[in-house]
């Protein structure tokens, strides 16, 4: 009865032996379970918060990628506006150019993005300073463009009245060249004969002819230069041929005659009266129509008249 009882102790014991082994079994699996499970946790938090991290710092990273192309854009405005190349508005933007490729090659960090973002500040006050200066350039340029239109139409006013001017002293001119011009009152021409005696009288007749006597009346001219004159004058027989010596005379322009004789005078303004002879030839006078003409000095024809001999 005393052995079946020890036994049953035995037993007792025993199994209460393995029930305290399974419950601390138990004990410390459920330990490892919850310090499995805070380690996943907090590993998903870390994977999180990192996510949450990179995503801001990118985010970030467009924004200051964003904020430099605005500043590059105005640049770019600025320089299209600039009537000359401003050389420093070129580099600045050159500058944010580099800058940007900078920023978006980089791998997104805290430390770089506040130095660029402090970068981003500085570029824009250099930005404000620029636009400013160029704002008072192009005032500038504006006035003196404004200025320069001015003085370009003051000086296509002068031009115009300056070549109104030269016009109208032309004008002038040739109005008191045409007015300094002489002229023929009176133009006679006589066949004449000269008797024993000197005398002088008229004639028809070819053969009694000795010389033709040619007198013009030279009309007054206040605004005429007086001093010292010569006319031409031409005398051209039946068959158009010059009597005389048959001299040459051109002008300036291009004009020529040949004429029988040059008679010189002294004219003073006034009336003056002048005649002058032409010999006949080494034979007689030919029976036919003659005409004489008279020319000024410039080659101008003063006068014709037309005669007969019998």
């Amino acid at each position: 009865m005393i052995k079946y009882t020890l036994n049953a102790r035995s037993i007792n014991l025993k199994v209460m032996t393995e029930t305290k082994s399974n419950n601390g079994l138990k004990v410390i699996a459920g330990l490892l379970g919850v310090v499995l499970l805070g380690t996943i946790i907090y590993t998903v938090s870390l994977y999180q918060d990192k996510k949450k991290t990179t995503t801001a710092l990118t985010q970030e990273k467009e924004l200051v990628v964003d904020d430099l192309n605005n500043l590059k854009s105005e640049y770019d405005k600025a320089i299209l506006e600039s009537n000359a190349t401003n050389e420093e508005l070129v580099a600045a933007r050159d500058n944010i150019a580099k800058y940007i490729d900078s920023v978006q090659g980089m791998k997104a960090d805290i430390a770089s993005l506040s130095r660029y973002r402090r970068q981003v500040s500085v570029l824009k006050a250099e930005r404000e300073k620029l636009l400013k200066q160029v704002d008072s350039l192009t005032s500038s340029n504006t006035l003196l463009a404004m200025q320069r239109d001015s003085t370009f139409v003051e000086l296509e006013k002068q031009t115009v009245f300056n070549d109104s001017l030269v016009v109208q002293n032309t004008q002038l001119a040739d109005a008191v060249e045409r007015g300094s011009a002489l002229s023929l009152s009176t133009f006679t021409v006589d066949a004449v004969k000269e008797r024993n005696n000197g005398k002088l009288v008229s004639t028809s007749r070819a053969k009694a002819t000795d010389k033709f006597k040619v007198c013009f009346t030279i009309a007054d001219n206040v605004i005429a230069e007086a001093g010292d004159r010569e006319f031409f004058i031409e005398v051209l027989d039946p068959q158009g041929n010059v009597l005389g010596d048959s001299f040459s005379k051109s002008s300036e322009d291009g004009a020529s005659i040949t004429y029988s004789k040059g008679t010189n005078f002294y004219y003073e303004n006034s009336s003056l009266d002048v005649c002058d002879y032409i010999n006949k030839p080494a034979s007689d006078f030919q029976k036919g129509n003659y005409m004489v003409n008279v020319y000024d000095s410039k080659l101008k024809l003063m006068g014709t008249s037309k005669f007969a001999l019998k």
